[in-house]
């Protein structure tokens, strides 16, 4: 499995901006495809944001499309989600999520094998 440590959540205004990081280590962090999952309180945790290993393709739910961009530099073994014009339902936990296998970032949860302790974003109106 892959290590993932999350950071940049925090309080913002609606319409501000943030950026998640997220800091893998242990097994080859390049060749696995990784995503962005949420989970606000009382609902289910879900897709937010993919990305292919080569960064060549990603995805996104329709919610955020427009507004986040999700990033990686594999070089850093590092992750990001750059979030903007945030509105107060993109308030959940966010956690990081490493692919078992594949190439493209899939939707589902269970496609993902190792995840991060997650990183309270809240917006406020």
């Amino acid at each position: 499995q892959v290590q993932l440590v999350e950071s940049g959540g925090g309080l913002v205004q609606a319409g501000g901006s943030l950026r998640l990081s997220c800091a893998a280590s242990g097994r080859t962090f390049i060749s696995l495809p990784m995503a962005w999952f949420r989970q606000a309180p009382g609902k289910e945790r879900e897709f937010v944001a993919g990305i292919s290993w080569t960064s060549a393709a990603t995805d996104y739910t329709d919610s955020v499309k427009g507004r986040f961009a999700i990033s990686r530099d594999n070089a850093k073994n590092t992750v990001y989600l750059q979030m903007n014009s945030l509105k107060p339902e993109d308030t959940a936990v966010y956690y990081c999520a490493a692919g078992a296998r594949g190439y493209y970032a899939s939707t589902k949860d269970r496609e993902y094998d190792s995840w991060g302790r997650g990183t309270q974003v809240t917006v406020s109106s």
